[in-house]
């Protein structure tokens, strides 16, 4: 069955724009997101007056992505641990601070190549810390079966952001100059943080359960091991973005050299994949009413083929032109694709995190595509390169297929069907490890089913908390089998109780069906004698 089910239908490019909380947030954003694009049209251009360098220019941009690199996953995990809505709230004043002191910096003639870079690097990180916990958000202002629309409507907005805040903030800094430039950023910002204040986000109450830092991180780490699902997205993500960067880092390029054309042709190419995007999020739900997300990849990767064939050929511009349209609505369409699968397949409890790890994947794949793609080229060429990279896009796209992405369709709210585990006197939290057994009576002519399905439960333990799991059977009593797994600690496995979803659930009633007895099944916990 494909993702074309029922409630996908009568689902409107804009359905979700329907939901007010939805609507005003995903505004603001636009709002915000053209303000960074005005910021960081000042910044490259205010560094070209500082500094003729090309490495003084080159470092203004390192210094805005550098901190994605290093600072996404920590990110991700203070978005999981600590309330999203303020967190948001206190990274916007963050980067509204930056904007201030750029724009009294410049508006003093004070703006000098150290405190700009160092200014962008502090911008960077707050867009690092953003990145996530804005994704992380969104199944909290939609419902489920908005969720896809959802994630296409954010990718529309910062496209139409990025259509407006280059051309804009081009306009301000030649009118007005760069402290002005600034203080439309600045103003961005009250519209955006006065949207988080106004959602009413349900209160996050802190307990004694509360994830810590430490913790948190490993429990990430430990639910991105665990989880197929997830690795079946970032293995798609990597390959598809690795080899499609062989396009996206040589288009200058392309629009210099085999297109022929200056950096005002440069800025219309853009300006046509930004517009193509725009097209892609519009007719996407229709889209998916024919193509499940497989599909959909596929489709993507033979546009992207096709563009990067005619780019190699040496096409007149307005082809050029044309294809840059095409480019743009296989690149939203893969992006949204495998973005909305991510979200669809991770609970709320981990979400921040793992879409930390998704960011990274696909900029680590962007980023060493870039370097190879561009290393080849300078031995074949520009031409021969996109070409190699079209034929290897469509052999790949089409192994992947056979590596089915998740349909995302699983129950993933919390099911609250684990009793707390009975003790003689109160455990510490920070005991452990922690080791659960659970003793099963099993008809012996069903073993071999029951171990079948009880595998299933390996990397559901694991996704939720435990670091090792096994099953075992009783030498001299075939029928009694144990169940054992390890967690790191008290407080940890009572966290584990909390985070089984509903779709887990039934597979572990799925294998609790072939106990035998009268009882159910008898379970054991040991902590460790280190700690008291």
């Amino acid at each position: 069955m494909t993702e074309n089910t029922s409630q996908n239908k009568n689902v409107g490019s804009f359905a979700p724009l329907r939901q007010k909380l939805f609507l005003v947030l995903w505004i603001a954003t636009i709002m915000g997101n053209t303000g960074s694009f005005i910021r960081d049209v000042a910044s490259s251009w205010l560094m070209t007056d500082l500094s003729p360098s090309p490495a003084a220019v080159a470092m203004v941009q390192a210094a805005a992505t550098l901190p994605i690199f290093l600072l996404a996953i920590p990110a991700g995990v203070l978005s999981d641990i600590l309330d999203r809505r303020k967190f948001l709230i206190g990274i916007q004043l963050l980067l509204a601070g930056v904007s201030v002191s750029l724009m009294l910096l410049s508006a003093s003639g004070m703006q000098s190549v150290t405190s700009l870079i160092l200014f962008t690097f502090l911008g960077g990180i707050g867009a690092a810390l953003m990145g996530p916990t804005w994704q992380a958000i969104v199944p909290e202002l939609v419902d489920r079966k908005d969720l896809k629309g959802a994630v296409a409507l954010n990718s529309l907005g910062i496209n139409i952001a990025r259509a407006i805040g280059p051309a804009l903030g081009g306009l301000i800094l030649a009118g007005a100059g760069a402290a002005f430039a600034y203080g439309a950023d600045v103003l961005s910002y009250v519209f955006v943080i006065s949207a988080l204040l106004w959602w009413k986000r349900p209160k996050v109450e802190r307990d004694e359960l509360s994830e810590q830092f430490g913790g948190a991180f490993r429990a990430g780490l430990r639910y991105v091991r665990a989880s197929r699902e997830l690795h079946i997205v970032l293995f798609r993500t990597f390959i598809f973005f690795a080899i499609v960067s062989s396009g996206w880092s040589l288009l200058p390029l392309i629009a210099k050299e085999l297109l022929n054309g200056g950096a005002g042709f440069y800025g219309i190419v853009l300006g046509a994949i930004g517009v193509g995007a725009i097209i892609g999020a519009v007719i996407m739900p229709h889209i998916r009413r024919r193509l499940d997300s497989d599909g959909l990849m596929v489709a993507s990767a033979v546009i992207v083929s096709l563009t990067m064939v005619v780019f190699a050929v040496y096409p007149p511009q307005w082809v050029g032109i044309v294809a840059s349209l095409a480019l743009g609505v296989a690149w939203i369409t893969a992006l949204t694709t495998l973005n909305s699968v991510a979200q669809s397949i991770l609970p709320n409890w981990v979400r921040g995190r793992s879409l930390a790890v998704y960011l990274t994947v696909f900029n680590g794949a962007m980023t060493i595509g870039s370097l190879v793609w561009g290393s080849v080229a300078s031995f074949i060429g520009i031409s021969m390169t996109l070409i190699v990279g079209a034929v290897l896009l469509i052999v790949v796209a089409l192994m992947a297929h056979r590596v089915k992405l998740p349909k995302g369709e699983d129950d993933l709210s919390p099911s609250n069907h684990w009793d707390i585990p009975l003790t003689v006197t109160p455990v510490a939290h920070d005991r452990g490890p922690v080791l659960v057994q659970i003793e099963y009576r099993i008809d012996p002519e069903e073993r071999e089913a029951f171990l079948e399905t009880i595998k299933m439960l390996s990397a559901e333990r694991r996704r939720d908390g435990a670091y090792q799991w096994g099953v075992s059977e009783d030498t001299s009593d075939t029928s009694l089998m144990l169940e054992w797994f390890l967690v790191e600690s008290w407080a940890e496995h009572m966290r584990q109780h909390h985070r089984v979803s509903k779709s887990d659930a039934d597979i572990q009633e799925a294998v609790k069906r072939f106990h035998r007895g009268d009882t159910p099944p008898k379970v054991r916990h040991f902590v460790s004698c280190g700690k008291r």
